[in-house]
């Protein structure tokens, strides 16, 4: 009898699945015409190369500055990336600060360069954008690039107690 059962519920396991509409409502398709294949484009457009960092960055700080109420801006480009820093009023409330930074990314999104571009408006990383900005003005792009991407690096990355090693106390010399 247990075996009648269970012969009888596998196959209407198999039957049942085999009946089964597409989860998604549609009608069971037909066999596929090879001949009506439908060609899809791709709807959003490849980021633009930069022939020009320094140009490119000098067009994406005068944006930012046109919004109100940002002082100033600065803009490292690296490869194919923009990171635009912006300076706006030290008493300046923390909302009304998130509304500006909305705002620059808006403006940059009307740019073919600066739709990709990353804002931020915070004081510390602005002042290393400022930083490597300048070091590329003086010639040293990658040294000042290293330089303050490692102290970033260093100011992101916390310290575990388990990483830390106590100093080694040397015994006393006894004579």
């Amino acid at each position: 009898m247990k075996m009648f059962v269970a012969t009888l519920l596998m196959l209407s396991v198999v039957v049942s699945g085999c009946n089964q509409a597409p989860k998604n409502g549609a009608a069971p398709s037909q066999s596929v015409d090879p001949d009506r294949q439908v060609q899809v484009k791709q709807t959003a457009p490849q980021k633009k190369e930069i022939q020009d960092p320094q140009a490119v960055a000098s067009r994406l700080e005068q944006i930012a500055v046109s919004v109100p109420n940002v002082e100033s801006a600065n803009c490292v480009v690296f490869g194919n990336t923009a990171v635009v820093g912006i300076n706006v009023p030290p008493a300046m409330d923390r909302a009304k600060v998130g509304t500006i930074k909305l705002s620059v990314a808006e403006a940059l999104k009307k740019d073919p360069y600066g739709v990709d571009a990353l804002v931020t408006a915070d004081m510390d990383l602005n002042q290393r954008l400022w930083n490597i900005r300048q070091q590329a003005m003086n010639g040293r792009p990658i040294n000042g690039f290293a330089d303050e991407m490692a102290a970033i690096i260093g100011r992101i990355v916390p310290q575990l107690p388990r990483d830390v090693n106590p100093l080694q106390t040397q015994p006393p010399v006894q004579r």
